[in-house]
């Protein structure tokens, strides 16, 4: 995840990531800029005059066009968002559990397992969410959650196991197993939301469709250009081509939040967080 300055205005226009962006879209860019070209020069060289085309059509697509745009970006935000959210309570929840373990019992033993189990599921679940990577899900170490295929349901049943042994033995009272019990649903809650984002993409035909508006809109832009900015049409739709599709590119990025772009969310960071809180409340005398 990029950190920055909002305030910064210079550092903003000039980073990197633009640069990136730009690198990314160079080659449709120059055959943009080639395609106009060739307008350009049959209707100012080939032709006596330029085609009179009215802009009016251009300028109604364009309206719809950026309402489309509108509500792509703030899907796929709010997506962002709802994945950050669910992130942030996973970090609460982990805290809770791990200071309801550390002062409702005084075993050893499960304050072991749970320094090691918390950090677990929560690992488990970034490389969960993750299926395109080389990371894989690291299952508890016991014999029956070994062979998981569920990695993060297994850390949640170990979690959920031992509580009980716990209340059997009587190391904890039916109140403390249920408000233990209330974090681990928690936690099982935010796994259901983020597989949810991950398995639910942004309908194909709505995805599809944009695409298509934004080509068609953007080739027939040189045709209605020339007779008003001739030889400068070329820069014009290379510069319109590169606001619309870079809208576009920036709602493919952040409509899956939990991937390894630059704009994702910081998962690796996140898990760290976590596990060194739980160490620390877990691991001291």
């Amino acid at each position: 995840m990029i950190h920055y300055n909002p305030k910064s205005w210079f550092s903003l226009i000039f980073h990197a990531y633009n640069r990136q962006v730009i690198r990314k879209l160079l080659p449709a860019m120059v055959g943009m800029g080639v395609f106009t070209a060739g307008i350009c020069y049959v209707e100012l060289i080939l032709l006596e005059h330029p085609m009179e085309v009215s802009n009016a059509v251009h300028s109604l697509l364009g309206f719809v066009l950026s309402l489309f745009l509108v509500f792509r970006t703030n899907t796929a935000y709010d997506r962002w968002w709802e994945g950050r959210k669910q992130w942030g309570s996973l970090v609460n929840v982990s805290r809770t559990l791990a200071l309801r373990v550390r002062e409702f019992t005084a075993s050893e033993s499960a304050h072991e397992h749970f320094r090691e189990a918390i950090p677990g599921f929560v690992k488990s679940l970034r490389d969960h969410l993750r299926p395109n990577e080389s990371g894989e899900p690291k299952p508890p170490s016991s014999a029956e959650f070994s062979s998981a295929v569920h990695v993060p349901n297994a850390w949640a049943q170990s979690m959920e196991r031992h509580a009980a042994k716990l209340l059997s033995d009587g190391d904890l009272t039916a109140q403390e197993h249920w408000l233990i019990a209330q974090n681990l649903e928690r936690m099982i809650d935010i796994l259901g939301a983020c597989e949810r984002i991950l398995k639910t993409p942004v309908p194909y035909s709505y995805s599809m469709f944009l695409k298509k508006f934004i080509f068609l809109y953007v080739v027939t832009l040189p045709i209605g250009f020339v007779a008003t900015f001739a030889w400068w049409s070329v820069p014009v739709v290379m510069l319109v081509f590169y606001i619309l599709v870079s809208v576009e590119l920036i709602a493919e990025e952040i409509e899956d939040p939990f991937g390894v772009d630059e704009n994702d969310l910081p998962l690796d960071g996140l898990c760290e967080t976590i596990e060194g809180n739980v160490k620390e409340i877990l691991g001291r005398a």
